[in-house]
């Protein structure tokens, strides 16, 4: 028996070895596609050099290994995520940025691949240093890479191979059962996502059971009104305003939830699950729309309740409200629950919109903010983890996949294109850091200041605790969003870019992963920068298939 700690050291190391194998051979893959990897490379080497490698600082000494340095990094992106180019060029920039830092996050474990929100360590993560909180995000921005393996094991991780999926323990609240389906719009890949279903309605039934094993606060989340109670910081949105409560995130993840399990049931040819789900979905739908909307201020808001605790934290900017009532703060997260298309069409609530542009509203030069400016607590903090004024990726990110959904499939007047593109330019705009020297240097963080864009980082450059913070989505809204691919489960092709005319005067993302098929969508104004006529082109692997003159909605079925 003594020589069974090298045994099970010999096994890690042959488990890696495998591991970087299989990563190697995806490095040698060839892509076909209309652009050349050459700005890609330029980026990268940029990103290089504004920094140290520092994927391997601070590794928690539990087998785990970051998988793809520095100098692998390029090679690694022109393989496995679409290519992309735009006539604006901080949009550019930033778009190869997020993919830089998100591979970071990309660690090997003895059970595979896991994706990371902190590239230190810190006290409040779990084994190998995940965290559940932004899982949504991660799945949502990593579905679009090919190497199918490293999402594949991530999201198997969270069921049965160590990970939390939030069910037992309430903490955190996040929307991995929708983004595990959303990931299969994107590769129709039927046995794997039917094959977590049983997980998934376990996680998700957790969450209305109690747990007395844990703390009084692991308690179930359900209340007799039908509608989801949480604490505010265990939806990673600590001294919020609406503080704890009947809160619009946490029942529109548990919508999203339902909705995500009745259609991987009916993939299944599970349709009493099906449907009891999707009326499940329903009824939460009414509940949410009767209780949390607030038709005064036209707004989604928290609710207290009697059995919802205050708060389990001392939280000094958190409005006194009697349970049974609405909060009067407006708070970036009322628009969540476009996220899942859950606000019925036809009754108003897209006025909710006229808050985001609004000075006195949400509206920041780099992002919006999380609270209402016209508050008397909205308060912009000059440091730490606040809900109360700073400006948030994690929520601007959620805001804009929102608003997407509200372009695509809500009939309204109140918002379009260009209150999408102005608040994705802010939101790109915040991705920089002006040195002390002056020198201004690719960033991302946990917070910042929405009217700066000064970041409120931990520790001093280049080691703050939230350097390349991967709690947040960019490439995802620049794919479904920018460029305009809409995922669907169905064989037809749709592309809605929502660049409003004039913006932009070209346009390629290439080399795009779909259904087992290769697309390009491109946007020629002139026709000169990709020589294949002016307009909007849909190809699917080197094909045309459609085409307009102008940025509008396409549809063709996939050949």
């Amino acid at each position: 028996m003594r020589g069974f700690p090298k045994l099970k050291k010999l096994l890690l190391i042959n488990f890696i070895a495998l591991q970087m194998c299989s990563l190697a051979a995806l490095l040698a893959e060839e892509s076909p596609g209309i652009l050349k990897p050459d700005a890609l490379r330029r980026y990268v080497a940029t990103f290089n050099s504004q920094r140290p490698d520092d994927t391997a600082a601070d590794l928690p000494s539990d087998g785990s290994i970051t998988a793809i340095s520095n100098d692998q990094a390029a090679t690694w992106m022109e393989r496995n995520v679409p290519l992309f180019e735009c006539s604006d060029k901080d949009i550019e920039e930033t778009y190869h940025f997020r993919w830089w830092a998100y591979r970071k996050h990309i660690w090997h474990t003895p059970v595979g691949f896991v994706i990371t929100e902190f590239l230190p360590k810190v006290g409040w993560s779990k084994i190998y240093n995940t965290i559940n909180c932004p899982v949504g995000h991660q799945l949502y921005e990593g579905r679009w890479i090919r190497d199918a393996k490293i999402i594949d094991d991530y999201s198997q991780f969270h069921f049965g191979k160590g990970g939390d999926p939030g069910g037992s323990s309430k903490m955190y609240s996040q929307w991995i059962t929708d983004a595990i389906y959303a990931r299969y719009l994107v590769n129709a890949d039927k046995p794997f996502v039917t094959g977590l279903l049983d997980a998934l309605i376990k996680n998700h039934e957790a969450w209305k059971q109690g747990n007395p094993a844990l703390h009084a606060w692991q308690k179930s989340r359900l209340l007799d009104n039908g509608l989801y109670w949480q604490v505010d910081s265990w939806e990673g949105q600590e001294f919020s305003i609406g503080g704890t409560g009947v809160r619009p995130p946490m029942n529109s993840y548990m919508f999203g939830g339902a909705i995500a399990i009745a259609r991987i049931a009916e993939l299944a040819g599970r349709k009493e699950l099906a449907d009891q789900y999707r009326a499940e979905a329903e009824q939460l739908r009414k509940r949410f729309q009767e209780l949390l909307w607030d038709p005064e201020a036209k707004f989604f808001k928290v609710m207290r309740h009697e059995n919802a605790p205050t708060n389990q934290y001392d939280n000094s900017v958190s409005e006194a409200c009697e349970p049974g009532q609405r909060v009067k703060v407006r708070e970036i997260f009322g628009f969540v629950p476009w996220y899942f298309n859950l606000p019925e069409g036809g009754h108003g609530y897209e006025e909710a919109w006229r808050q985001l542009t609004d000075p006195q509203g949400f509206l920041g030069s780099y992002g919006p903010t999380v609270a209402e400016r016209r508050h008397p607590k909205f308060f912009i903090n000059a440091a730490g983890c606040m809900w109360c004024g700073a400006s948030w990726p994690f929520s601007t990110s959620q805001t804009l996949t929102a608003l997407a959904n509200v372009l695509n499939n809500y009939n309204q007047a109140v918002v379009g294109k260009k209150e999408y593109f102005d608040t994705l330019k802010a939101y790109t705009q915040s991705h920089r850091l002006t040195l002390n020297d002056g020198k201004v240097v690719a960033w991302l963080d946990e917070s910042l200041n929405p009217d700066t864009g000064t970041w409120m980082k931990v520790g001093p450059f280049p080691k703050t605790r939230g350097r390349d913070y991967n709690h947040s989505t960019y490439c995802d809204l620049i794919i479904t969003g920018l460029a305009g691919l809409r995922p669907r489960a169905d064989d037809l092709l749709e592309v809605n870019p929502l660049a409003p005319e004039g913006v932009l005067n070209y346009f390629c993302l290439d080399n795009v992963s779909y259904h087992g098929r290769m697309l390009t969508i491109l946007w020629d104004k002139t026709g000169n920068r990709y020589n294949k006529g002016s307009g909007l082109r849909v190809l699917v692997d080197g094909k045309e298939i459609v085409h307009s003159e102008t940025l509008k909605r396409l549809t063709a079925r996939l050949p």
